[in-house]
């Protein structure tokens, strides 16, 4: 059995780099889909759900290639089906966001329902229902989602609760339809802008990533890019919180404050001493236990559920 030894008592001291964050690479590497030419995907972290989505993505043809900086260059054009198949999917939920790209790309997407995280409820009806606004066929048959679609239609979409891979997905199917898809209540992760700006750079036409309301101009095609992903936020969240815990000063380096002031002001509370650069952030308690603080997690700008599990052993010591 694989097991962690800690002897805890440290003072957690030093410096940190944070890697890209893992919700901002899985839809990147499914929006690889969509492009005509190779796409290389950079910053990309060393983790199961990325090794699972490059297994997707081989499984149904694609060439993926992995260097030693942990770059993935993607090229489709070897893509021999688009059939999702169980074994990949029910590992990782966000297997669903292959089905968007792959039914805009190529008018047919057999996706198994996925299996992946526990925390909450996590409908794909949502998804479902999205794309059959864009004018697709779709069944649920034998545990597969099975979506035809000669081309998507742009269609206003409302969606009845906020959801990150369902407007991942919509937005992804949505580039390729013919004329405007306005997807309303969307998410504002930045993760979900970060996607935007990817798809924006294989040539879509996409405004108002970051706000609840997401307009999509298709076009007739997309081509390969080169992109870095956002830095993750939870990642870093998670080292100022350990520096919390142990009384101690880190410094996490090529981050992105500005995607974390819910976390930050609650840090505050707690008693650390919090500065700020461009792209770096540094925690001191000086030694101080820290101070216990309530939360509520809701949709970003708020609080954020992954960091929901750190706070609670913040707030036990």
């Amino acid at each position: 059995m694989n097991k962690l030894l800690i002897q805890g008592g440290a003072t957690l001291n030093g410096d940190v780099r944070i890697s890209g964050a893992k919700n901002a690479v899985l839809p990147i590497l499914a929006a690889t889909l969509l492009a005509d030419g190779p796409c290389v995907v950079q910053n990309v972290p060393h983790l199961q759900d990325v090794t699972t989505t490059v297994s997707l993505l081989g499984s149904m043809g694609a060439t993926v290639v992995v260097d030693e900086t942990m770059s993935i260059e993607v090229d489709v054009s070897t893509l021999q089906t688009q059939v999702a198949p169980y074994e990949l999917v029910r590992t990782m939920r966000s297997s669903i966001l292959v089905l968007g790209p792959l039914l805009a790309r190529y008018g047919y997407a057999e996706v198994s329902l996925p299996g992946g995280c526990a925390i909450g409820s996590r409908p794909v009806n949502i998804h479902i229902k999205g794309m059959q606004d864009m004018g697709a066929d779709i069944e649920v048959k034998n545990g597969y989602i099975i979506a035809r679609a000669e081309r998507l239609r742009g269609a206003r979409i409302v969606m009845d609760m906020v959801t990150v891979t369902g407007t991942e997905n919509l937005m992804m199917a949505a580039v390729l339809a013919q004329g405007v898809s306005v997807l309303e209540n969307a998410a504002r992760e930045p993760e979900v802008i970060d996607l935007a700006n990817f798809l924006n750079k294989m040539g879509a036409k996409i405004v108002g990533a970051g706000t609840d309301t997401i307009t999509v101009e298709g076009v007739e095609s997309l081509k390969g890019t080169t992109y870095r992903v956002v830095p993750d936020r939870i990642e870093t969240g998670t080292f100022l919180v350990a520096a919390a815990i142990s009384g101690g000063r880190v410094k996490v380096k090529d981050t992105a404050p500005g995607l974390l002031d819910a976390v930050l002001d609650k840090l505050r509370e707690a008693g650390g001493e919090i500065t700020c650069g461009e792209d770096w952030i540094e925690l001191d308690m000086k030694g101080k236990r820290p101070k216990a603080v309530s939360v509520r997690t809701a949709p970003y700008p708020a609080f954020p559920t992954d960091m929901q599990a750190q706070f609670t052993a913040l707030n036990v010591v």
